[in-house]
């Protein structure tokens, strides 16, 4: 059997990812594929997989290829170019009608953002030189738009979730940084927020131009609702993470560290990575919009 409605999300993961792995299956779970998806490049992929839908992520990517080159992952660019050798394949399995129906019908997740503000912008010279921060936000804006009006031309994309930049100021590794147990940081939290409305701007501008249709997934809004009102949705602790100290430890870094007793009341599982059940919240709340915006 053919699925007709697969994800194919060109993901570029982030130190804080957007929307991560673990929001992306709860969403292929919930939207009837009980598989995981799987990257296009992962060696044990099978046609099953290829069927149900793929992941072009690179973490450590953005909308500006400086930030992947940055972090020695691939850029946009090469994801949708990965994402046209998965059309050529496609085709050779269903046949060119088929696989042009997958491909309209499919589902693109966009997902990347944060790694240019907080590996690239706020920490190397060479953007922050060159741009104020608003101009940058406008940068990646442009390349946003680019890179969807090529995914409409090129392989025909017609439904499109994109996901903002969570409050960048509410991370462990930046409050520890700024050394304030008591609140998050309001500058790179208003960063945030400010890209996020010009993200969903150009949404907008998007259907209008192209006719597609298009879904903001706000993880802004629900990640904040969670560090300001914890026990709302059953978390104890905001500060810190799960991992080791909970204030500087990330990814790789956490190996081999001591964790806390009960993970569920964390919102970080790391300095910059939401927890699991962070991430279920997340993930159901991308469901809401997705099947408002996209499958009604």
């Amino acid at each position: 059997m053919v699925w007709t409605f697969p994800i194919l999300n060109l993901l570029a993961g982030s130190l804080m990812a957007n929307l991560p792995l673990t929001s992306l299956v709860t969403l292929a779970e919930a939207l009837g594929y009980v598989n995981m998806t799987r990257g296009f490049l992962d060696p044990q992929i099978n046609n099953m997989d290829m069927l149900h839908g793929i992941s072009f992520a690179s973490a450590g990517s953005g909308y500006d290829d400086l930030t992947a080159n940055l972090s020695n992952a691939m850029s946009l660019a090469k994801q949708r170019e990965y994402l046209r050798h998965y059309e050529i394949q496609l085709r050779q399995m269903v046949g060119a009608e088929k696989a042009s129906e997958v491909m309209k019908n499919a589902l693109y997740i966009l997902s990347m953002g944060t790694n240019d503000f907080l590996q690239n912008y706020f920490v190397e010279v060479v953007r922050s030189k060159q741009y104020s921060v608003e101009q940058y936000q406008n940068f990646l804006i442009h390349s946003m738009f680019t890179h969807v009006k090529d995914l409409i031309h090129g392989v025909g994309a017609r439904r499109l979730a994109v996901v903002g930049v969570p409050p960048l100021g509410c991370e462990p590794l930046i409050r520890t940084i700024r050394d304030d147990e008591t609140k998050c940081d309001d500058d790179l939290n208003k960063v945030a927020f400010s890209f996020n409305l010009k993200l969903k701007r150009e949404l907008q501008t998007l259907k209008r131009l192209f006719g597609i249709k298009a879904s903001f997934i706000d993880i802004y809004s629900i990640i904040q609702e969670a560090v300001q009102n914890p026990h709302k949705f059953g978390f104890e602790e905001t500060r810190n993470g799960c991992c080791g100290t909970g204030t500087t430890e990330y990814g790789e870094t956490c190996k081999g560290l001591s964790t806390c007793a009960d993970r569920t009341k964390f919102v970080f599982w790391d300095a910059v990575h939401p927890s699991e059940k962070m991430h279920k919240i997340m993930a159901d709340e991308a469901l809401k919009a997705i099947n408002a915006d996209l499958l009604s």
